[in-house]
């Protein structure tokens, strides 16, 4: 009687091996400028979240130094506890200048946030201003010829904006570890530590809210430049 032989159908039979179609071209490339953009979009976030980040200006309190509008080049790697007298800082006003929690409904600090993290909008929680004081540090306003000192020394304060007084409130603080003393270049304009004087900690703001220091102005090109002579 014949034998007949049964052909199983199909290449994946047993004892057979599946050939895989091969890949195009065009979806090959499709496949590599994916995987570089999330390769990138993740280098950036870490970038940016560790070492360096850019901020948006969103007043004039910082001025001349600073105008509305500039982005600022910040070096996030300098601790709070880091930071000198002089030094531009970006810091976290939420429970300082700005309450703890933000009210507005998700989708809005969502798109918030990533208008900030694109450089199209600022922070509604970040500041920029000017270390005035750090840990150990007296400071007080005004002397008799009108001047802001610290630890007893006079300072001569060129930053200033031109006309504004060194500080129109009088105070006298001392600055303790952990804290800084923190004031903008316009002092007419400048939501600072003065304007927690009565608050409390007194207008001082704890090192762990600073984000880093800002470096350059780098946008527009008309005004990039170092901010650390």
């Amino acid at each position: 009687m014949p034998q007949h032989t049964e052909h199983a159908e199909g290449p994946a039979a047993a004892g057979s091996s599946a050939v895989s179609r091969p890949v195009s071209t065009r979806r090959w490339w499709l496949r590599l400028v994916l995987a570089a953009l999330l390769t990138a979009l993740v280098l950036a976030a870490l970038v940016r979240g560790f070492v360096l980040d850019v901020y948006w200006v969103g007043s004039g309190s910082m001025e001349p130094t600073l105008e509305g509008g500039d982005r600022v080049l910040v070096n996030k790697l300098v601790a709070g506890e880091d930071v000198h007298r002089g030094d531009l800082v970006v810091f976290d006003g939420r429970g300082s200048l700005d309450p703890l929690h933000s009210a507005d409904p998700w989708y809005q600090r969502a798109a918030h946030t990533a208008g900030r993290w694109l450089g199209l909008s600022g922070s509604d929680t970040a500041y920029v201003k000017r270390v005035m004081g750090v840990a150990g540090d007296t400071v007080a306003c005004c002397t008799a010829r009108g001047q802001l000192t610290v630890n007893g020394q006079p300072q001569q304060e060129d930053y200033v904006y031109p006309g504004d007084a060194p500080s129109d409130i009088p105070f006298t603080v001392h600055v303790p570890q952990g804290r800084v003393w923190l004031m903008g270049d316009h002092r007419s304009r400048s939501v600072d530590s003065r304007s927690l004087l009565g608050a409390p900690g007194g207008g001082l703001i704890r090192t762990e809210r600073i984000a880093g220091t800002a470096e350059r102005v780098v946008w527009p090109l008309d005004r990039a430049r170092a901010l650390h002579e």
